[in-house]
């Protein structure tokens, strides 16, 4: 990565000046945390962010975008699981005025009654009943973390009750509270010397203030999830939502645990789904490469051992991945299948073997090797442009890790041996994780209980509606671990072009 310089404000912004010689644009990515914590604040959240940047007191919608034009700049904001992403993309010689621009939005908002009332009929004409594979993912993590935001019956979606009640005011009083420099980072990646940019971003920002707002996303109580067996089922021509949850001690004994409900009727479209959460190993901690390696053997590309068995052997299951997923509240590894209605107990047995065979084997030097090989290539191609770069440092930045952090994790890649991945397998024992199915109404009646295990992330925001039609922020891909400080491991960079998330 280039060059990069580190600095605090004295409002509490941390601020990364990365230095690219020669680069047409400057990259800067504004990250403030926004984890729904408190019910009570979640409709002014989503609304929050679907009308910031639509005006200030200064100007109006179309004025901000004259403004933008002008600079050589489009602005856009991503919502994630634990933050509120604001990026800019400007031409060089306009990143003095972006940062003026962007100080306009964030001390002198305005939130105009008519782009309100625009967010709100757009939050009414969009689907507020969360999908079968959102209310599964929901119970698998509380089944196995316990009682958490992530794992809420509503996941931070707040009834559209009080999201059309909501006046602009109330959003004015959110962003006061929460629309923070406390606590926050700003990363701007460009041709000009990081000390220039650090001046710039202290003079520009400097009226802004405040913070911390204190959303951030608390730590589950368990590091690891309690195993168990989680069951979502629909009932088919009503609304009712039923989900059966057990779990072993280790000693025989099973519990259970209360349903993530929110149901609704299966439709023709939908699918049997098995999502498994099993441990995994922080990403500052020095075994994260080894278990890294093997999540990647296990199915973190096309040809690893789930697609291989799942797919290609069986033909059960036509979407398989395996991924490690990290935030704020911990990390854990999610294993998702989805398949033709009926086929659900069948994938998550063969996962459940596929799982045994590798804790109890390990790893061929071969499938070491062609992990690390891929890992490798990842940590170059997914940094390919600079606005990627950016979004790889913001969320480097998020998560407290060093601006030069993927660096040495290539070095640490290359010094893994398969005797350590050998024995980080041994995490992947299938009686350590969380085993979730799903199977529409529609589906043949399951001659056997569940078995095995897969898990999924938590569900992401409802898409903002920003000012551009462009977004560049801290995504999940779909080809290897993820992004810290996104809802993934240290290394699915994505950078966006297209509609708001």
């Amino acid at each position: 990565m280039n060059r990069t310089t580190a600095a605090v404000l004295p409002t509490g912004l941390r601020v990364l000046a990365t230095h690219a010689p020669g680069a047409p644009l400057a990259e800067l990515r504004l990250v403030i945390p926004y984890a729904r914590t408190e019910p009570g604040l979640a409709a002014a959240q989503e609304l929050l962010a679907a009308c910031l940047g639509t005006g200030s007191r200064d100007r109006d919608r179309q004025e901000i975008a004259d403004r933008a034009a002008d600079l050589g700049a489009e602005i856009s904001t991503v919502v994630t699981a634990e933050s509120l992403i604001l990026s800019v993309s400007v031409l060089a010689p306009g990143l003095p005025g972006a940062l003026d621009l962007l100080a306009e939005l964030l001390v002198r908002p305005r939130y105009e009654a008519g782009e309100v009332a625009l967010a709100q009929r757009r939050a009414a004409a969009a689907p507020r009943a969360p999908a079968s594979r959102v209310r599964l993912r929901r119970a698998a993590l509380a089944h196995g973390f316990g009682p958490h935001p992530l794992s809420s019956r509503s996941g931070g979606t707040a009834p559209l009750l009080d999201l059309v009640s909501l006046a602009p005011d109330d959003l004015g009083a959110l962003h006061t509270r929460a629309v923070v420099p406390g606590g926050s980072s700003l990363v701007v990646l460009a041709g000009a010397e990081p000390d220039t940019v650090l001046r710039l971003a202290g003079e520009r920002l400097a009226p802004w203030t405040g913070g911390p707002s204190g959303l951030t996303l608390p730590r589950f109580t368990r590091q690891d999830p309690r195993p168990g067996r989680v069951r979502l089922d629909v009932v088919e021509g009503g609304d009712g939502c039923g989900i059966d949850a057990s779990g072993c001690d280790g000693s025989g004994r099973s519990g259970g645990t209360g349903g993530t409900g929110g149901g609704r009727t299966a439709g023709p479209g939908d699918q049997a789904l098995v999502l498994a959460v099993g441990p995994s190993v922080p990403t500052a901690d020095p075994e994260h490469a080894p278990f890294h390696l093997a999540q990647l053997l296990l199915g973190g590309y096309a040809s690893g051992r789930l697609g291989r068995r799942i797919r290609d052997r069986h033909g059960l299951a036509y979407a398989v991945s395996a991924r490690l997923r990290e935030n704020g509240a911990g990390g854990w590894l999610e294993i998702e299948c989805a398949g033709a209605p009926g086929s659900a107990d069948r994938i998550s047995g063969e996962i459940t073997r596929c799982l045994r065979e590798l804790a109890a084997r390990g790893p061929s030097p071969a499938e070491v090797d062609r992990a690390r090989a891929y890992a490798t290539g990842f940590t170059r191609f997914a940094l390919a442009t600079r606005a990627e770069e950016a979004s790889a440092l913001a969320g480097f930045a998020a998560a407290g890790l060093e601006p030069d952090w993927l660096d040495g994790y290539r070095d640490r890649l290359a010094a893994v041996t398969p005797a350590q991945v050998v024995a980080a397998a041994c995490r992947l024992d299938p009686g350590r994780a969380v085993m979730a199915t799903y199977e529409p109404a529609s589906a043949p009646a399951p001659d056997r209980p569940p078995h095995g295990l897969s898990a999924s992330a938590p569900a992401p925001d409802r898409p903002p509606h920003g000012l551009s039609a462009s977004a560049h922020g801290l995504s999940a891909g779909t080809g290897g671990p993820a992004l810290p400080g996104g809802s993934g491991g240290p290394l699915e960079l994505r950078d966006q072009k297209g509609d708001h998330r």
